[in-house]
């Protein structure tokens, strides 16, 4: 038996006019760089229903935003989101309205939820308006994109669903 491979998503949130709040599509246009046609890579403006219909369909998504929370710029958080909720504050300076966490725990609600949803912070440290990234925060998607880039061929080798 042939399984068809997992559709795996890769979703980068933010604004790349507000400095680190850009990280997330820095990541994802990265990884679309490393895996063209493998994965569907999108750029969203972190709009909680916009999110949630992003990611219908889909067996596998890791999606990037910029966080604040207090740390240091650059630090990474990772979160299994099927094995914990998202706090309720690590998006808070977040651009968007309706936060990525919220929209993580509606989706959870309404069991929409895809089966296997990770997601990263980076601790930004700029959200002025201009473009560009910290130094520190250029250095942690480089970082990233090794780390997401691993998780994502493991993703493409193995049947989710399992």
């Amino acid at each position: 038996m042939t399984l068809a491979p997992p559709n795996v998503v890769v979703i980068g949130v933010g604004n790349e006019y507000r400095r680190d709040d850009g990280a997330g599509i820095a990541v994802a246009r990265r990884l679309h760089e490393r895996f063209p046609s493998k994965v569907t890579v999108l750029e969203e403006s972190g709009e909680g229903a916009a999110l949630i219909n992003s990611w219908k369909g889909a067996t596998w998504v890791l999606l990037v935003d910029a966080v604040r929370s207090g740390v240091p710029a650059g630090t990474i958080h990772r979160l299994d989101v099927r094995a914990a909720t998202v706090p309720a504050g690590f998006f808070h300076y977040s651009t968007h309205a309706f936060s990525v966490a919220e929209a993580i725990e509606l989706a959870r609600s309404l069991d929409q939820l895809p089966r296997n949803l990770i997601v990263y912070g980076i601790e930004g440290g700029i959200f002025d308006a201009g473009t560009g990234l910290s130094s520190e925060v250029e250095t942690a998607v480089e970082e990233l994109v090794e780390r997401a880039a691993e998780e994502v061929r493991k993703a493409l080798k193995v049947d989710v669903g399992n």
